[in-house]
């Protein structure tokens, strides 16, 4: 624990090692009497200095603290929520000045209040698009972190590389199933272990429900806007704009989800950061022993 009262994941330090103490490494199986074969804890990102949950911590794998981060992309999830009603308000404003006048065509909304009602709604898209994009750079950062932080937690499940938590969301098709193999991975890497080190398994309510709110948010928000760029008469405009109004609707809702995923992902890896430092007794070398 720090002065400020925060585990020392969470405040981002690194624990001092009593002197005389050997931070804890992973089994190599090539130690004094070992079989040259591969140990416990062998495989992809073990070996001397990196190692997996269940093999212990060297002192250049110490997992990074993704709290500051998360609660950064937390807040910037709060504004894409917002901007998204912001823009759904102003689409409806819209979208009842385009029924009317399908319903009589005399009216003129080409003047001051139908300019108005336009120039809002472009503000809105405006703002909305620029909280998509500062979140989505924020929550890669974020998501790259508890990538690498479940290499050091348990490499053996991961499905995907850590350069896939970023590269993985700009492959076109491939998007749309990469990020989630990758979430699944950092999911069941994240688990903190009972205390006799016996594997557990959470349930992927909160992982699964996220993916699939940003998978039909997607495909919503392209076949809205699709139906947007098509429509020329009054009565098509209004019927897309309700469209868009109803995909800028998922579009909260993933929002919504996504916190709880945020949220969910990083308690998980502050516990099994800190449940793997209570349970780690640092070694003391014996006074006047030397090495063999």
């Amino acid at each position: 624990m720090t002065d400020e009262g925060l585990c020392t994941f969470c405040s981002g330090t690194r624990p001092p090692l009593p002197d005389g103490a050997r931070a804890p490494v992973p089994t190599s199986g090539l130690g004094p009497g070992a079989s040259p074969g591969p140990g416990p804890g062998s495989g992809p990102g073990s070996g001397p200095g990196s190692g997996s949950g269940s093999g212990g911590w060297g002192v250049g794998t110490w997992p990074r603290s993704p709290v500051g981060l998360s609660r950064a992309v937390i807040a910037l999830l709060g504004c894409v929520i917002a901007s998204d009603l912001f823009v759904i308000g102003a689409g409806l404003h819209l979208r009842g000045l385009w029924e009317g006048l399908a319903a009589d065509e005399s009216l003129n909304i080409y003047i001051d209040p139908g300019l108005r009602a336009q120039e809002l709604y472009d503000l809105a898209g405006n703002v909305q698009t620029a909280a998509f994009l500062a979140t989505g750079v924020l929550f890669i950062i974020w998501f790259h972190r508890t990538r690498r932080n479940a290499e050091v937690f348990e490499s053996g499940v991961q499905r995907m590389g850590p350069g896939w938590a970023v590269g993985g969301w700009f492959v076109p098709v491939a998007n749309l199933w990469f990020p989630y193999r990758v979430a699944s991975g950092i999911w069941e890497a994240s688990v903190r272990l009972h205390p006799d080190g016996g594997w557990r398994t959470v349930p992927k309510t909160v992982l699964n429900l996220w993916w699939g709110g940003w998978i039909v948010s997607v495909l919503a928000s392209r076949i809205a806007v699709s139906q947007w760029n098509r429509a020329r008469e009054p009565e098509q405009i209004s019927d897309a704009a309700a469209l868009v109004a109803a995909a800028d609707a998922l579009d909260a809702v993933a929002a919504v989800l996504a916190v709880v995923f945020v949220r969910a992902v990083t308690r998980m890896q502050v516990e099994r950061a800190g449940g793997r430092q209570a349970a780690t007794v640092p070694e003391r070398a014996v006074p006047g022993s030397t090495a063999p």
